[in-house]
């Protein structure tokens, strides 16, 4: 393995503002992010297969003295990626870790709509919660960092809310430069908030032939009327976010509770937690 194996890695969870955190901590002077941000090597079989030498290559461009880091959210989606962990111990990686967390509901429903843009669910919310498991699984912020903490210990692992983020981004940075031992990082105003899919809108087959082409656009613009380009896009277009309907949410807001005693029994310190969960109170 490269000598550049990162300082720190974002282990996740996916929609819970890893990607506004990552560019904020890579906007810092005296850290580096990878590019692609979210390489996926320990938890992806197929990209661990590219093997040390390709991972190690990503940090290549970092410059001596940099703290460097990545932010794969594959690295808590068990059981779908179960090796993670085990691979990094192999490479004699001990990162520090940071874990962000959001309302369990709000990320399943997030969740669900990025599955449903990218083709993957074309079911209702309610048959895709019996048909695709990890949508809760991944909001079980306790079960997922468990084996992480047995890994490297909870001392290592931050773990915050983008409750938090929302409201004070500043105290959320600070926070990790207390975590990453890197003083005087602010938060940068002028970065738009990312990865947020606010139209919601299907991705089709040969999307990117048909939509990200520039000829393939102009040709649209040129030859379809705007009123019928409207039409089609409707079309393809979540109109309304998703809401649980009420059985749903009492049962998965009791499951949601009691795995949020288990993350607060692996870091009873951490009062922030709770910001998460503020919906799912009794």
């Amino acid at each position: 393995m490269s000598k550049a194996n990162p300082d720190f890695i974002l282990i996740g969870a996916m929609k819970c503002g890893t990607t506004t955190l990552a560019a904020q901590l890579g906007a810092q002077s005296g850290i580096f992010i990878t590019t692609p941000k979210e390489p996926n090597f320990f938890s992806d079989d197929a990209v661990y297969a590219r093997g040390a030498d390709w991972y190690g290559a990503l940090y290549k461009d970092a410059r001596a003295g940099d703290l460097t880091g990545e932010a794969s959210t594959h690295y808590t989606k068990l059981p779908t990626h179960p090796e993670t962990i085990a691979r990094l111990q192999s490479a004699g990686i001990a990162p520090r870790l940071i874990y962000m967390i959001r309302d369990p509901l709000d990320r399943l429903i997030s969740h669900y709509i990025h599955e449903w843009t990218q083709g993957v669910i074309a079911c209702p919310l309610e048959e895709a919660l019996e048909k695709h498991p990890e949508l809760c699984a991944y909001s079980r912020y306790g079960e997922q960092i468990a084996p992480w903490c047995d890994a490297f210990g909870a001392q290592n692992i931050l773990v915050m809310t983008m409750e938090e983020m929302k409201r004070d981004p500043q105290s959320v940075l600070d926070k990790a430069a207390a975590h990453l031992g890197q003083a005087g990082l602010t938060w940068r105003d002028d970065l738009q908030q990312m990865n947020v899919s606010a139209e919601r809108i299907r991705r089709l087959p040969l999307h990117g032939v048909i939509f990200d082409n520039p000829v393939a656009t102009w040709l649209r613009r040129a030859l379809v009327p705007q009123s019928v380009r409207d039409r089609l896009k409707a079309g393809r277009q979540m109109q309304e976010r998703p809401k649980l309907n009420p059985e749903d949410r009492a049962r998965l807001t009791a499951s949601f509770r009691a795995d949020q005693s288990r993350l607060k029994a692996l870091f009873p310190d951490n009062d922030s937690l709770d910001m998460a969960y503020e919906k799912c109170a009794p």
